[in-house]
């Protein structure tokens, strides 16, 4: 009886060559579907959040929590107030339990009392917040888009100042009621950063620009996630190769993390579908362009 036959050395390496292809399959097979069900996840997140802001507002006479960040927690007449969306405890707390041990965590805690909502799985390591209201929904006064501020007096609280208003939409809102066109499916209140927001996510009204601090998310497949104002979450895919190859750059933050954003600067669109995605996202901020079409390249 003879002995067993070996491989030989060209039989082995047909056997690699076939491993090699099956991973070459499989590796970007589970990556996708890993993104697909973190986007999921996300989704659901940003879903939950707005409609934690649907309820803050319908709690507060349709005025909309302040897109704003960190703020600590003052009063008013004896009142507790609460301003911002999030509180100090989300500015990098170090780890889960000095976070729950800090009583700020803003005005929207009480709707949502799970840490893990206000983080996308595919978020930055070590970032707990990951989600930005955009500047537009009830953010810091941004010139030219709100009242002047010689009107500031006639306010009990700076960030109930009303936008100017174009036709029917109003550029800078604070009250559900501001919206009407375009409708509140079209008007972008979240949008996954991807990181510890300082702020509001800010795009420009008057320029067709990306501000250097506020860079397209793409950490989605090359796409981002965002809510709008009637609660439901989109996933947008960008069109433009550019909106995700822009030249990025990483800022040192607190507690060793670090922040993405723009190097060289704010960034214009050089081509057609980056123009496109800048837009879309103008859109969805601001209701309309502060710039006409025409002019851009």
């Amino acid at each position: 009886m003879g002995g067993r036959r070996a491989f030989t050395l060209i039989e082995l390496l047909v056997v690699i060559a076939i491993l090699a292809v099956l991973l070459a399959i499989f590796i970007p097979v589970t990556r996708a579907a890993r993104e697909r069900a973190q986007r999921a996840v996300c989704l659901s997140n940003l879903r939950q959040l707005t409609v934690a802001w649907l309820a803050y507002a319908d709690d507060h006479d349709g005025w909309i929590v302040s897109a704003n960040t960190f703020g600590v927690t003052g009063t008013k007449n004896g009142i507790r107030q609460v301003r911002d969306w999030v509180g100090p405890a989300f500015a990098f707390p170090g780890s889960r339990s000095a976070f729950m041990e800090n009583p700020e965590k803003g005005a929207l805690w009480r709707y949502v009392q799970d840490m893990d909502v206000y983080r996308c799985p595919r978020g930055r390591t070590g970032h707990i917040l990951t989600y930005s209201i955009f500047s537009a929904a009830n953010g810091s006064t941004l010139e030219g888009v709100a009242v002047s501020e010689e009107n500031y007096r006639t306010y009990n609280r700076r960030w109930d100042l009303p936008g100017n208003r174009v036709g029917n939409t109003v550029l800078r809102w604070a009250r559900l009621a501001d919206i009407v066109s375009p409708s509140p499916g079209e008007r972008g209140v979240f949008i996954d950063h991807g990181q510890t927001p300082s702020g509001g996510f800010y795009v420009p009204y008057f320029s067709p620009m990306w501000d250097w601090g506020n860079a397209p998310p793409t950490h989605h497949s090359a796409g981002a996630t965002l809510s709008m104002a009637d609660g439901h979450a989109e996933y947008w895919k960008w069109k433009g190769r550019e909106t995700v190859t822009m030249p990025r750059r990483v800022i040192p933050a607190l507690s060793g993390l670090f922040l993405e954003g723009l190097d060289g600067g704010d960034y214009e669109p050089k081509t057609a579908d980056g123009l496109y995605d800048l837009q879309r996202v103008q859109k969805a901020a601001w209701g309309r362009l502060g710039y006409s079409a025409e002019d851009t390249p």
